[in-house]
């Protein structure tokens, strides 16, 4: 493959600025061992056991560390193992630590360590290899708390992990979600002076920016840099998602400046976090720019870029766009996924294009695309918006049928419909029906209900379920003070409203804009022109008009 010459890409835009390296044009791609080598490693094994004088045992661990590494041959690895036993031919060290990973990767964690004891037993030293592997396996299989214990336990008795035991730790914690754990154990590990790298600090800068600890985050990577530990691809993508998920897309674009004047080039995941925030602010025509410096970076889009694109377009409401990108990338050999469908099908319903979603809706089944509790939603949320609540009672079945189970957004579409189409009762029936198998409502349900009896007249009804909220417990927001707050100012009870604004800002609840002007409104209607200049002058006051 000849590769194109270094040069300067500039790309440009009304919000951003920043420059591109050009690099040779690459792809990985997971390799899969073809079956025919497979076997013949098997067949070499078996021809091995049969040799007269047998082999060195470092010719069956070739085999086996082989066979350990290719995909879905572990199970074969262990049978092979124990031909090995069958035949007394004694396995070493090495033998025993790819056993102990296979057994590790299958989750079998009680043969790992009972190979560890089968180690010991035969004299042998653990290694960090063995070790590390142990550690490995319990955390990828969530047992951190036991890989801690056990890490804890083998540096008591003078044994040592190098920084691939530590990577596995410091991975676990985070995955676990205990970042500032797994900080604390980087400096452990520099007191125990094993050398530091890129994947201990990338995995938790990952970690960190995910919690939106950006600040954290951003100090590891000067750590890094003052360390001389050079940063990788994974940890400027990690930065940028971290600088985005928190508005701060300059930033974000800064360090993708960095990173390659760093010589370290973007790859498609870096590219789609991008893609996805430009989106997200609906900056579509900047994320189609950004698309375009992709594919001329040799870097080709994958679905999780097109379906940003499309999430952008419907957010922008140009949900025709989207459905031609749709199109389009299936030309161009992309195959879309249930989620560009459910993007879709959301956007045409937002749209109150409901026929059109369910025309995708049929196009994703006949193509054998599964749609998901996320696609039932959109959908039976747009037909209960547009009056078709038989329609939307039908897809819940078929949700069921095919054990797709519905959840409280679901029914939440369901007991909206029933309020506004005045059947507060049913939909009240419907809030126990599923309290009784086991979907807890949420506060946009009882906002939904609390919203319904009052305008179908049950004010009290309305009220008691507000009260015995907060007797519960519940962190009511703004949106059921204000519902509530309307339907007293609806029955001109001024008086309860004014205690509700009062007993609101006691809850920790800042009233907004919303509840001021439904008050206000009320007062100059009811000719309570006094009391609605003074809430004015107060509204005025908290910078709210």
């Amino acid at each position: 493959m000849s590769f194109t010459r270094s040069r300067l890409i500039s790309y440009s835009n009304s919000l951003f600025s920043f420059h591109f390296l050009s690099k040779p044009f690459s792809h990985s791609l997971h390799q899969f061992t073809p079956n025919h080598i497979i076997h013949d490693a098997i067949s070499s094994f078996h021809q091995l056991l049969h040799m007269h004088p047998t082999p060195s045992i470092i010719q069956f661990n070739k085999i086996l560390g082989f066979l350990a590494k290719t995909k879905n041959h572990c199970t074969t690895v262990i049978s092979l193992s124990h031909q090995l036993e069958f035949n007394e031919i004694t396995p070493d060290i090495a033998t025993l630590s790819i056993l102990i990973n296979c057994y590790s990767h299958l989750g079998q964690l009680n043969f790992a360590f009972s190979t560890l004891g089968k180690i010991l037993k035969l004299g042998y030293e653990p290694n960090t290899v063995t070790l590390n592997t142990l550690v490995n396996g319990l955390c990828l299989n969530g047992k951190v708390s036991e890989a801690l214990h056990f890490h804890d336990y083998v540096v008591a008795r003078g044994l040592h992990f190098d920084k691939f035991g530590y990577a596995s730790l410091i991975n676990g914690l985070c995955k676990m979600g205990e970042t500032r754990v797994a900080v604390q154990m980087l400096r452990k590990i520099e007191v125990k002076l094993v050398r530091l790298d890129e994947v201990m600090y990338s995995t938790i800068i990952d970690s960190l920016c995910k919690d939106k600890c950006v600040n954290d985050a951003y100090e590891l990577y000067f750590e890094m840099i003052a360390k001389r530990i050079s940063p990788n691809v994974v940890t400027f993508s990690s930065l940028i998602y971290g600088f985005c998920i928190v508005g701060q897309l300059k930033n974000a674009f800064s360090f993708l400046n960095e990173m390659v004047l760093k010589n370290i080039y973007p790859d498609v995941c870096t590219f789609a976090i991008l893609v996805d925030a430009l989106c997200k602010e609906g900056n579509v025509k900047e994320a189609k720019n950004l698309l375009v410096v992709m594919m001329k970076e040799g870097v080709i889009p994958d679905v999780v870029v097109y379906n940003s694109l499309m999430d952008g377009y419907c957010l922008v409401n140009e949900v025709n766009k989207a459905e031609h990108m749709l199109r389009t990338i299936s030309r161009m050999g992309v195959a879309p996924n249930v989620r560009s469908y459910s993007i879709l099908i959301n956007g045409f319903c937002k749209m109150k294009m409901v026929n059109e979603a369910l025309s995708l809706f049929n196009e994703m089944c006949c193509k054998g695309i599964a749609p998901d509790t996320v696609t039932y939603n959109s959908l039976i949320d747009g037909l209960c918006k547009s009056g078709r609540i038989s329609h939307a009672w039908k897809l819940v079945d078929e949700m069921h049928d095919k054990g797709q189970p519905a959840d409280i957004f679901t029914y939440n579409s369901l007991i909206n419909a029933l309020c506004k189409s005045h059947l507060v009762d049913m939909a009240i029936a419907l809030v126990k029906r599923i309290k009784d198998h086991g979907i807890l409502p949420n506060m946009c349900t009882y906002n939904i209900l609390i919203g319904g009896l009052c305008k179908g007249g049950q004010l009290k009804n309305a009220h008691n379920i507000f009260k015995d909220l907060l007797t519960k417990g519940y962190r009511l927001n703004i949106q059921t003070y204000n519902i509530m707050i309307n339907g007293f100012c609806k029955e001109g009870l001024f008086h309860e409203s004014e205690g509700l604004l009062s007993k609101m800002e006691d809850n920790g609840i800042i009233p907004d804009a919303v509840t001021y002007e439904t008050i206000i409104r009320a007062l100059f209607h009811k000719d309570e022109n006094e009391k609605a200049e003074k809430l004015l002058r107060e509204m005025i006051a908290r910078g709210l008009l």
